[in-house]
C-alpha cells in the first residue's frame, strides 16, 4: 500500500461526474480547476451533498459549534491541516463539493467531507503527507465542531484498498486486509431517518458514558484512572483478554443507571471537576449514565470484531453463516446496550433478514442512517425486491427516496487526488 494519497492522471472527459464538476466550476469561478480530490465514506460490515460552492476567508476560520452547518466539516479539515502543519498563511484556494453519500445516512459524509478538505489544503499548500498523518489529523480536526469521534471513519477514507475490507487498529494506527468471502454480497439500506451527530448529544452522550465507565474500572483495578480515557486503555494497562474484561465489568459495575453523585463519591472528586474534566459540552446536563451497559457493548463488540476477521481468515465452510450471526449480535448489542438504534433501524434489521439476509445490522453511529445485510449471492434479485416492498413501498417519504437508499456495495478505494491529462 503507497504510504502517500495517490495523484491519479485522468481524462474529465470520461468520467461523467468530474465533467460535471468542471463545467460547476467553470460556470462558478470562470476559470479550469487545477485537481480534483475525492475521500470515500464508509460503511461498518461490525463494530450527499448537492454540488455547491461556498466562500470563506482563511484568516481566523470560525467554527460554531452552538449552530452546526454542514460546510463547518469543510472547514474543519482546512484548519486541522494548516495547524498541523504551522501555517500562518494559507494559499487562497475556490472550491465546488460534490458527493453521492445522502446526508445524515450514518456512511460518514461528514467525515469523508472532513478528509477530502485535508487533502485539497494539503496539495494546494504544495505539502506532502502520509495517508496514516492525514488520517490522525483530520480525525483530531473533526472534534472543532463537537463530534468526539475516535477515528476510524477518516482512517478507513485514507486507508481503503479496493477489492479488501480493512481491520483498522489505533496506537499505532494500521489497517489490515480482511478478504471477505466469496458466496455472499453486502447490501446498504437507508432508513430514512436522519440523524445530525454535530446537533445532537447521543453521540458524545455515549462517548462520556465509556469514559466515566473506564475511569470507574480503572478506579477499582488500581490504576491510575484519571490519564485513561478509553475502555481500550483499562484492557491495555491490565494486560487481559477482551474476555476477561467482560468479567471485571460483571463484577464492578452495576446494571442500574449511575448518578452525578455516585460517580463523584467513587473518583473522589467534585461535580465541578466532573464536568470539566470528563463531561462534554453538550452532556453537561446529563443526570444519569448506563456504565455497565456501555462498557459491554464495546467490550463485547471488540471480541466479535476478532471472531468476525478470524472467521475471514480461517474461511471454514459455514463462514457466511458464522459472519451472519456475529452481525445480528451486533446489532442486538447496539439496540438494547448501547442503545444507538431507532424503531425504523430495528423494524429495517428484521426486513433484511426475513428477505433473505443472513446476517443484518445498523452501520454508522445509528439513531438513524443505515444497515448493512450480507446476503447470499443467490438471493440478492429476490432480497432487493423485498425490501423494496416491505420497507420502502408502503411509506410514500421512503418511496421517493428509495433509488439513493438501496444499494449493493463492495470494497473501494481510498481517498485520492485526480489530475487531468
Amino acid at each position: 500500500m503507497a504510504t502517500i494519497p495517490p495523484k491519479i492522471k485522468v481524462q474529465v472527459s470520461g468520467k461523467e461526474r468530474l465533467q460535471k464538476l468542471k463545467e460547476a466550476f467553470h460556470e462558478t469561478y470562470g476559470q479550469m480547476p487545477v485537481f480534483y480530490a475525492c475521500a470515500p465514506g464508509r460503511v461498518n460490515l461490525i463494530g450527499g451533498l448537492q454540488t455547491v460552492n461556498f466562500t470563506v476567508s482563511v484568516d481566523g476560520i470560525s467554527i460554531d459549534r452552538e449552530n452546526p452547518q454542514w460546510h463547518y466539516y469543510f472547514l474543519c479539515g482546512v484548519r486541522g491541516i494548516q495547524e498541523h502543519l504551522s501555517l500562518s498563511s494559507l494559499a487562497g484556494m475556490c472550491c465546488v463539493v460534490d458527493g453521492t453519500i445522502p446526508a445524515s445516512s450514518g456512511l460518514s459524509s461528514s467525515s469523508a467531507l472532513v478528509c477530502c478538505a485535508g487533502l485539497v489544503t494539503m496539495e494546494a499548500n504544495q505539502k506532502s503527507l502520509s495517508k496514516v498523518t492525514l488520517a490522525e489529523t483530520c480525525a483530531k480536526c473533526e472534534r472543532y465542531i463537537g463530534t468526539e469521534g475516535g477515528g476510524m471513519d477518516q482512517s478507513i477514507s485514507f486507508l481503503a484498498e479496493e477489492g479488501t475490507a480493512k481491520l483498522i487498529e489505533f496506537n499505532p494506527l494500521r489497517a489490515t486486509d480482511v478478504r471477505l468471502p466469496d458466496g455472499a454480497v453486502f447490501v446498504i439500506a437507508n432508513c430514512c431517518v436522519e440523524m445530525n451527530k454535530a446537533a445532537s448529544s447521543h453521540f458524545n452522550m455515549r462517548v462520556v458514558e465509556c469514559r466515566i465507565a473506564t475511569k470507574m474500572l480503572a478506579k477499582v483495578r488500581g490504576l491510575d484512572w484519571s490519564r485513561l480515557l478509553k475502555l481500550g486503555d483499562v484492557q491495555k494497562e491490565l494486560q487481559v483478554s477482551l474476555e476477561q474484561m467482560l468479567e471485571l465489568v460483571e463484577e464492578a459495575l452495576h446494571p442500574e443507571p449511575y448518578s452525578t453523585d455516585e460517580i463523584c463519591k467513587t473518583l473522589g472528586i467534585s461535580a465541578e471537576q466532573l464536568c470539566e474534566n470528563i463531561l462534554s459540552a453538550n452532556t453537561q446536563h446529563a443526570t444519569d449514565f448506563k456504565l455497565y451497559q456501555r462498557a459491554r457493548h464495546v467490550y463485547g463488540e471488540a471480541a466479535r470484531v476478532l471472531q468476525f476477521k478470524a472467521a475471514c481468515d480461517s474461511s471454514p465452510a459455514n463462514a457466511v453463516a458464522q459472519l451472519g450471526d456475529l452481525m445480528n449480535r451486533s446489532h442486538a448489542s447496539c439496540r438494547d446496550l448501547y442503545e444507538c438504534s431507532c424503531p425504523e433501524l430495528d423494524q429495517l434489521v428484521d426486513i433484511c433478514l426475513q428477505a433473505g439476509a443472513v446476517g443484518s445490522r445498523l452501520t454508522g453511529a445509528g439513531w438513524g442512517g443505515c444497515t448493512v445485510s450480507m446476503v447470499p449471492r443467490e438471493r440478492i434479485d429476490c432480497f432487493l425486491q423485498t425490501v423494496r416492498e416491505h420497507y420502502y413501498v408502503p411509506d410514500t417519504r421512503r418511496s421517493a427516496l428509495e433509488k439513493q437508499s438501496l444499494f449493493v456495495t463492495r470494497p473501494g478505494g481510498g481517498a485520492a487526488i485526480f489530475i487531468e491529462e
